[in-house]
């Protein structure tokens, strides 16, 4: 892995990626709280976790539906005119969310219906945010943008889960969740206020035209479709399980919501140490670096299995944490930089749909499964998943392959 001579914190000198920087921060750490918020309203409601896995898969779903949707508009339309109105449709859906747990025990289907909206709007600013990106920072400050982001995320999932275990005690839940609309608020006004080239590419071809040329861009690349399948597996069988069962092992064996919130904690302190360490370094080969990262999303489901005491599930969390920053900053630069600026939303679109498509059966069927069996079985079999799925990524002569592209400005 090599150092770049580039300044670790270039992208910081435009107002623009300042801006977006602060707000998008800023709506991640409400997101963060409200995970842990969500989790302990609809469990301290209902007490089933299977009801958690229904609201959870509810917001998914639509995600999944729409996400291809949202491919086309972002490359089609300006990205930040779709993010700002993604922004603004979250905004609404987590108010009503708060609203009712506020009121008392609301009715599952209104919490699910709520959360379904919620998931139109992530569909909607998923695939522009990957594009948006390049045109905030140059292609040669790409990987330090890509981490000062996930460092922000990572960041925020520490602070996030932390804040939220206290002020859940001391508040309630309804409240977090709040705070979490207001957070979206002030994204949409950061938007309002970003000042980029349009992107949109004044195109009259027809949606299906439009998503045949991103399915063309997506599928001609063996590395993309392959990790997307990786990932479709991953989240059914091995993060939706965590998801739905980590908040109950915690409620169940660790004390509640504080557990939880040190796991989430954990997670992010992992992440935000490595995305430092990442910053102004350009591994050879981005994709097989990544792809060896990924054998530690399966540790803390396998302290759970354990039953090891609390301490050692938040240190695999960390484990999963360090894992996810060096995927998610080598990914997104690499997609950057081997896609075209045009296809970028649509190509990103193929490859969110692809991983979140069975994240919702994951979720619903979870707390179920765990009924039937154990929540120590179902994590065990997502531990296993995992460890087989990122050996046979690792073999594929097309992942180790990819280099990093030239840190020269494009033309």
């Amino acid at each position: 892995m090599s150092r770049a001579p580039v300044g670790r914190l270039a992208p910081f000198r435009d107002s623009r990626f300042r801006l977006f920087f602060a707000t998008y921060s800023g709506s991640l750490l409400g997101s963060a709280m409200a995970s842990v918020a969500l989790s302990f309203a609809v469990l301290g409601s209902t007490g089933s976790p299977a009801d958690l896995g229904y609201v959870l898969a509810a917001r998914i779903l639509p995600l999944v539906l729409f996400l291809l949707g949202g491919g086309v508009l972002g490359d089609r339309l300006p990205r930040r005119l779709v993010m700002l109105t993604a922004d603004s449709i979250r905004a609404v859906s987590q108010g009503g969310v708060a609203l009712l747990f506020a009121l008392g025990h609301p009715p599952l289907g209104v919490v699910m219906a709520l959360a379904a909206i919620g998931g139109l709007g992530e569909a909607l600013f998923t695939p522009s945010l990957e594009g948006l990106v390049p045109a905030l920072a140059p292609s040669e400050h790409l990987p330090e943008a890509n981490a000062l982001i996930g460092l922000s995320r990572s960041a925020t999932s520490i602070a996030g889960p932390a804040l939220a275990g206290v002020l859940v005690a001391v508040v309630g839940a309804p409240a977090v969740l709040a705070i979490d609309a207001l957070t979206y608020a002030f994204s949409v006004l950061g938007l309002v206020l970003l000042n980029v080239p349009s992107t949109a590419l004044g195109r009259r071809d027809s949606l299906l035209t439009q998503l045949r040329e991103g399915w063309t861009q997506f599928r001609s690349r063996t590395w993309l479709w392959a990790v997307t399948v990786q990932f479709a597996l991953f989240n059914l069988l091995v993060w939706a399980p965590y998801l739905v069962l980590g908040p109950a092992s915690a409620r169940a064996h660790y004390g509640g919501a504080g557990a939880w919130g040190a796991m989430m904690a954990g997670f992010g302190a992992g992440a935000m140490v490595t995305g430092l360490a990442l910053l102004g370094r350009r591994p050879r080969r981005p994709l097989a670096v990544a792809t060896v990262a990924s054998f530690a999303w399966a540790a803390p489901s396998a302290c759970l299995v354990a039953g090891l005491p609390l301490a050692f599930v938040v240190a695999g969390a960390a484990f999963a944490g360090c894992a996810s920053a060096t995927f998610n900053v080598l990914w997104s630069t690499t997609v950057q930089q081997q896609v075209p600026a045009e296809a970028l939303s649509r190509v990103n679109s193929y490859v969110s749909f692809g991983a979140y498509a069975l994240g919702p059966i994951g979720l619903a069927v979870a707390g179920v499964a765990a009924d039937y069996t154990s929540i120590g079985t179902v994590l065990a079999v997502g531990v296993g998943w995992q460890l087989v799925a990122s050996a046979v990524v690792l073999a594929l002569p097309s992942v180790r392959a990819v280099r990093s592209a030239s840190l020269e400005p494009r033309p």
